[in-house]
C-alpha cells in the first residue's frame, strides 16, 4: 500500500467497511468500541468489541458510536476511525502521516444528514489525520459501487437498507433527483423480533441472537409453505428468571417484521410519487436495484416487486457497495461535482 493511498469509508450504523483502489476491500468489521466505563479507556474495537456485547463485566461497555446511520459519539467515532485506519495500515509507522503522506477519505453518510452531522463526520475523518475529507450520500456510493451508470440522463433508483437508515434515491447525471431517509433499518428489524418474542413468549433474548433469527429463518414475505424454515432460540423466561428454549418459524419472524418492512416499501412508493415521469419511464425499463444488508433479508425484493409492479434486483455486491462506491468516487471527483460535500470549505464557512 502506498502511504498517501486514499480511502473509502462506509460508516455504517452496524458495520464499518473500508474500500482502497489498489486493494479493494480491506476491512469489514462491526461499528462497535468495548471501553472502560470510567477512563474511557479503549479496550477492544470491531469483531472482538462484537464479541463482548451483552457479555462484558461492569467495568467495561460495549457501544456502538454510530446510531441511525449518524454520529452520536465524536469522540468515540474519532477513535473507531483511527483503530480501523490503523488496521488497514499496519506496521507503516504513525497513522496516515508516516513520512508526511495523507491520504483524502470520501465517507458515506444518508442523504438527510444535517449540518452537524455532517460537520461531525467531517471532523472526525480530518482528525484522524487525513489530508482531506469528502461526504457522498450513501444511495450515489451504493449506485456507483453497484455498478450503475449514474452519469447518463436516464433514471437510476437505488433502495439502501443498512443498520441505521434506509435511503431511496433516483439517480441521473450524476446526483439526486428525488430522495428519502429513513431511521428504519437492519437494528430495527433485530428490536422487531426481540420485541414479538417477548410479547409473544414471554422470553427476552439478546441483540444478537435476534440478529441471527434474521439471517437464519427471516424472510420479508413467504412465497409458499416450503420457504418456512424453523429455528430453536434460547432466552430467559421474564416469568421465572431461568432459561428457556423455544421454536421460532419464519412465520414468526414475518409477522415480526412486518412493521419496519412496511415502513420502508411505504417510502419507496412515496418516492415514486414525485419522481419526474420520464425517470419513471427509465426505472420501469431497468428496474429498481437493491443494496445494504438488509436488502438480502428473504424475499424482501420480490415484495417490492409486487408493491411497486416494477422489476427489483439485489446487487451482487450489496454489503460491500456502499464503500466499493465511495472508493471509487475518488475517482469521479470532476464528474460528481456539487453532489459531494468537501472538508476544504465545509468547515471553513
Amino acid at each position: 500500500m502506498r502511504l498517501s493511498e486514499d480511502i473509502g469509508i462506509d460508516l455504517g450504523t452496524a458495520t464499518f467497511l473500508i474500500y482502497t483502489k489498489s486493494r479493494g476491500l480491506v476491512l469489514q468489521e462491526p461499528s462497535v468500541i468495548a471501553m472502560t466505563r470510567d477512563s474511557k479507556q479503549v479496550r477492544a474495537v470491531g469483531e472482538e468489541a462484537y464479541r463482548m456485547i451483552g457479555r462484558t463485566p461492569g467495568g467495561i461497555v460495549a457501544v456502538r458510536p454510530i446510531k441511525d446511520g449518524v454520529i452520536a459519539d465524536e469522540g468515540l467515532t474519532e477513535k473507531m476511525i483511527t483503530m480501523f485506519l490503523q488496521k488497514v495500515q499496519g506496521n507503516t509507522g504513525r497513522l496516515l502521516g508516516f513520512g508526511g503522506f495523507k491520504p483524502q477519505l470520501m465517507v458515506g453518510v444518508p442523504s438527510n444528514v444535517s449540518d452537524v452531522e455532517r460537520r461531525a463526520v467531517l471532523r472526525a475523518a480530518l482528525n484522524a489525520n487525513a489530508k482531506r475529507a469528502f461526504l457522498i450520500e450513501e444511495p450515489l456510493a451504493a449506485a456507483i459501487g453497484a455498478g450503475l451508470k449514474i452519469t447518463e440522463p436516464l433514471g437510476s433508483m437505488v433502495v439502501d437498507i443498512g443498520g441505521g437508515s434506509s435511503d431511496v434515491a433516483v439517480i441521473s447525471l450524476g446526483g439526486i433527483v428525488v430522495s428519502e431517509s429513513m431511521r428504519v433499518a437492519g437494528n430495527e428489524f433485530d428490536e422487531s423480533i426481540i420485541r414479538y418474542v417477548r410479547r409473544k413468549e414471554n422470553v427476552l433474548i439478546g441483540e444478537r441472537t435476534a440478529e441471527e433469527i434474521k439471517v437464519k429463518v427471516g424472510a420479508a414475505m413467504l412465497v409458499d409453505d416450503s420457504e418456512n424454515l424453523v429455528a430453536e432460540v434460547r432466552g430467559r423466561d421474564l416469568i421465572n428468571g431461568l432459561p428457556r428454549t423455544i421454536s421460532l418459524d419464519s412465520r414468526d419472524v414475518v409477522e415480526a417484521l412486518a412493521e419496519p418492512v412496511t415502513r420502508i416499501v411505504e417510502g419507496v412508493k412515496r418516492v415514486l410519487e414525485i419522481t419526474p415521469p420520464e425517470l419513471v419511464s427509465d426505472i420501469i425499463d431497468r428496474g429498481i436495484v437493491m443494496t445494504g444488508g438488509g436488502s438480502l433479508l428473504r424475499n424482501f425484493d420480490e415484495l417490492l416487486r409486487q408493491t411497486t409492479g416494477i422489476p427489483v434486483s439485489v446487487a451482487e455486491n450489496a454489503v460491500e457497495a456502499v464503500a466499493v462506491g465511495t472508493g471509487m468516487a475518488l475517482d469521479m471527483l470532476s464528474v460528481l461535482g456539487d453532489s459531494l460535500v468537501s472538508s476544504d470549505y465545509y468547515l471553513r464557512r
